[in-house]
């Protein structure tokens, strides 16, 4: 049994990756960038246990993809981390970034080698310019530039970590705490991801993949009476007459979140926004499928096109399509020719051929952000 355990943090925010992607979720082939990271050191047999530390509303899509030990993360690295420790039982502890993503396993041979000679291992790389600090040159051959993985045993890591000062590495509270650190050489592969411009100095990442996600939506609502409003595809229905739903019952729009979740492996609507939460009650579908939308670009995916079939007797929507159409493409951020939005009846036949309600069902085409193309 290893004595040896992994946390790969990956709860940031991203605001200097400044793409409107989280840069954990940009796809290496079809894998997720932490996915990636995960599996490269998984690969190795050095670990326990790998505990993944990233943000609550990424864990039950992290869970899709692989078995890793999730943990959320808290408003800074240290924090994060501090919750990963919770989870650690073993004597040792390897902590990285997911945004360093081309560790090799001869650098992690080499902090491995040292994990009994000091309370913390770390990487570290030359200084080759001329470094100046207000106004004083530094020697630079005093300067190290430091990397992770870091390597730390876990009690003393602990330890360190019980004080409200922030450090930006775990080596740096191991040592204020009175502890001691080592240094093996680094790689400068081992470079990290903060900005867009820094993907292309990382030669171990693949293009992702090209393959076209499809998913579908199916939905009905039953005609309320009490209701004096309807909506259809994001546009207001002159009816006279709305829908039975917990929301405003736009079941063009419910359609299309369901069949733009299906593609991208997300679940359903109900799983996102439940009917027994009253934070949703009489909801504009269109703020539902912008926070759904948003979602979809956070997490790597581009939208290609969608296709949405309303069946209904009533009420005539012929006049409205276009003005669907436009509604839509705009909340999808696509051109109004990737809407198709298109109206049928069902011959009198059943609940929707006696004018009780309708039904809708939606198509969506998805593929991964292709971040290989910036610049």
């Amino acid at each position: 049994m290893s004595d040896l355990s992994l946390v790969l943090l990956a709860a940031g925010s991203s605001s200097r990756f400044d793409m409107g992607i989280k840069k954990q979720w940009l796809r290496i082939n079809y894998k997720p960038l932490w996915q990636f990271v995960a599996d490269k050191f998984e690969q190795t047999q050095r670990f326990a246990k790998i505990i993944v530390v990233c943000s609550a509303e990424d864990i039950p899509f992290m869970q899709n993809y692989a078995e890793y030990h999730f943990v959320t993360g808290g408003a800074t690295r240290q924090q994060s981390l501090k919750n990963a420790l919770e989870f650690v039982d073993t004597p040792y502890l390897l902590v990285s970034d997911v945004a360093r993503a081309c560790v090799n396993d001869e650098l992690l041979e080499r902090i491995v080698e040292k994990k009994s000679l000091y309370d913390s291992v770390v990487p570290y790389l030359n200084v080759t310019d001329t470094i100046v600090y207000e106004e004083t040159t530094i020697d630079r051959t005093k300067v190290k530039r430091i990397q992770t993985p870091q390597l730390s045993k876990t009690d003393i890591l602990r330890s360190a970590l019980k004080t409200e000062e922030e450090f930006t590495d775990e080596s740096s509270a191991i040592v204020a705490n009175g502890g001691t650190r080592g240094y093996v050489l680094g790689d400068e592969d081992a470079h990290k991801i903060t900005f867009v411009d820094d993907l292309n100095r990382l030669t171990c990442l693949q293009a992702p993949s090209q393959d076209t996600l499809s998913g579908n939506g199916f939905d009905v609502h039953a005609f309320d009476k009490s209701q004096t409003e309807l909506f259809l595809g994001g546009v207001k229905i002159d009816a006279g007459y709305g829908f039975k739903a917990h929301s405003d019952g736009d079941v063009a729009l419910h359609s299309l979140i369901d069949a733009l979740l299906g593609a991208a492996g997300m679940g359903d609507i109900g799983m996102l926004f439940p009917d027994n939460d009253d934070s949703y009650k009489d909801i504009d579908s269109k703020e539902l499928l912008k926070r759904v939308v948003t979602k979809l670009y956070n997490y790597g995916f581009v939208i290609i096109n969608v296709d949405i079939t309303i069946a209904a007797q009533k009420p005539r929507i012929g006049l409205y399509k276009n003005e669907m159409r436009k509604v839509i493409s705009e909340i999808l951020h696509i051109d109004r020719s990737r809407v198709n939005v298109k109206a049928t009846t069902t011959e009198k036949l059943g609940f929707i051929g006696r004018a009780e309600g309708v039904g809708v069902w939606a198509n969506a085409n998805l593929k991964y952000f292709n971040w290989k193309m910036i610049g």
